[in-house]
């Protein structure tokens, strides 16, 4: 779907459903979303796709929908995302609600951590009670 100038401008009012590493993660998840007839806004997926070491640096690549397609546009992205999972192939469990929705997660609240981001370690956020924890 194409953007005009005055979706551009309102890109300040978009709700950003998640973010990727890599422009190729998000693609599939876009192609979904637009062929259902929602419009999709991908913040940075220029900046990465000249400069893919920026990605960690910046939030990765921000997958962005108008508020009024937000529902919608999480329940298709629900269906399609991938969960984090344990080195066997199992997906992670939440030990506060034992759910099993969790993302892998980075805070990269420190300057070490900003500049270094490879250095943080790994840690999983459950999307549903939004506790974090370290990886095992």
């Amino acid at each position: 779907m194409r953007f005009n100038i005055y979706t551009i401008w309102m890109a300040k009012e978009l709700v950003t459903l998640g973010s990727f590493e890599f422009l190729s993660d998000v693609q599939v998840i876009k192609g979904k979303l637009e062929s259902e007839g929602i419009s999709v806004f991908l913040k940075d997926a220029n900046t990465v796709g000249i400069e893919p070491f920026a990605s960690n640096a910046i939030g990765g690549i921000k997958l962005q929908v108008h508020p009024v397609d937000e529902e919608r546009a999480r329940e298709i992205y629900d269906e399609v995302r991938s969960y984090a999972q344990d080195h066997e192939g199992n997906l992670i469990t939440c030990p506060n609600c034992k759910r099993q929705k969790s993302e892998v997660y980075y805070s990269r609240n420190t300057l070490i951590h900003k500049l270094f981001p490879f250095l943080e370690p790994k840690k999983y956020r459950c999307l549903h009670c939004k506790f974090i924890r370290r990886a095992q």
